[in-house]
């Protein structure tokens, strides 16, 4: 059951959530404990049932608070609740509103969290729906702030810097620029001609950070990642993934009669007014497709299809009309017009192969 507290102060550093690596380190040093007579086989076996049963590092810690340290449980430690407060200062305010990317990223952190014990699959999927539709960064905070962050988790949103701490950052680069100065023009090596009056500047390239290419696994990922943040779910009619671009058909939230059609290119647009849709359409679930299982089909497709030199052009998750199944389909192709096409289940399971001049 997901219980969460209002407001934006954050959790008790008691309420961290713990995750099965914890609990069983836990379990290990109770083994240890046991073996040296610390404990006695009642109270081992009531301990070791309640370790398997924690769900937060408080709970593992009260375990073990009373027992001896031994060399064999030197790399069995708990993190320490009180460290793990993700909370910053100079963060913004709880009533900023959420981005798409800050959605994303609390998504990110919440499936970490189901990956490494800490969330059950019930709770995983509440919360990501909550991720969805939460407006602001203190919602946000919410639904993860007991959690055990990974390493390399998305950063919390920062506020900017001032005006006046811009200003004394660039004073500050102002006299470290005269310093510079001052000791080239009194060590200049005899060597090092002078820069003529009026010479062009370097130019400095600017910095592009690429997004991938859709029909990839990395591009697949990012898609549903960005899907499930704007609507707060990974079900749709349909979707199809062009290298730069993809296709959405899904029908609203409370809105099961309509259907609105979604351009993405790095954000959702509408794509035209919302039409009818029976209220019966089958769906397809993104979250059933794992990205590294579709990595090896695109990779592998155009030599199954016996397209030469070709590539995957589009690539399409839907329901088939006949079969009911969830289905995806895979095209590649070339530069000569040669083509085909393979269909497949969610998990990777070939349903059909049909190669070109096959």
């Amino acid at each position: 059951m997901v219980s969460k507290s209002s407001g934006s102060s954050g959790y008790s550093a008691g309420r961290i959530r713990a995750r099965d690596v914890d609990r069983v380190n836990t379990r290990a040093r109770l083994d240890i404990a046991y073996e040296e007579g610390q404990l006695g086989a009642d109270e081992y076996h009531d301990r070791s049932g309640r370790a398997a049963a924690a769900e937060t590092l408080a709970q593992l810690h009260s375990l073990v608070a009373d027992l001896q340290a031994s060399p064999g449980s030197a790399d069995l430690g708990l993190p320490r609740p009180e460290s793990l407060r993700t909370r910053h200062r100079g963060e913004y305010p709880a009533g900023v509103r959420a981005r798409d990317e800050d959605r994303a990223a609390a998504c990110v952190i919440l499936d970490a969290a189901l990956g490494d014990g800490q969330l059950s699959v019930d709770d995983h999927r509440t919360l990501t729906e909550l991720a969805g539709a939460a407006k602001t960064l203190g919602d946000l905070a919410d639904l993860t702030g007991d959690l055990q962050r990974p390493v390399g988790a998305p950063a919390e949103p920062r506020r900017p810097r001032s005006r006046r701490g811009w200003f004394a950052a660039g004073a500050a680069v102002v006299v470290v620029c005269a310093a510079v100065a001052g000791f080239s023009a009194t060590h200049r090596s005899a060597a090092t001609p002078d820069v003529a009056l009026g010479a062009e500047p370097a130019q400095v390239q600017p910095l592009v950070v690429p997004m991938p290419e859709l029909t990839t696994a990395d591009g697949f990922a990012l898609v549903r990642e960005r899907y499930r943040a704007k609507f707060g779910g990974t079900v749709v009619d349909e979707l199809t993934l062009f290298p730069g671009y993809a296709l959405v058909e899904a029908a609203p939230a409370g809105q099961p009669n309509r259907v609105v059609r979604w351009d993405y290119r790095g954000g959702f647009m509408p794509s035209g007014d919302p039409t009818t849709r029976p209220v019966g359409t089958a769906t397809f679930d993104l979250a059933a497709v794992d990205p590294a299982v579709l990595g090896r089909l695109l990779a592998e497709a155009p030599g199954l299809l016996r397209v030469e030199g070709g590539a995957v052009s589009h690539v399409s998750f839907e329901t088939d009309t006949i079969s009911h199944a969830p289905q995806i389909s895979i095209y590649a192709g070339n530069s000569f017009d040669e083509s085909g096409y393979l269909e497949t289940t969610p998990a990777g399971d070939m349903v059909r192969v049909s190669p070109f001049g096959g």
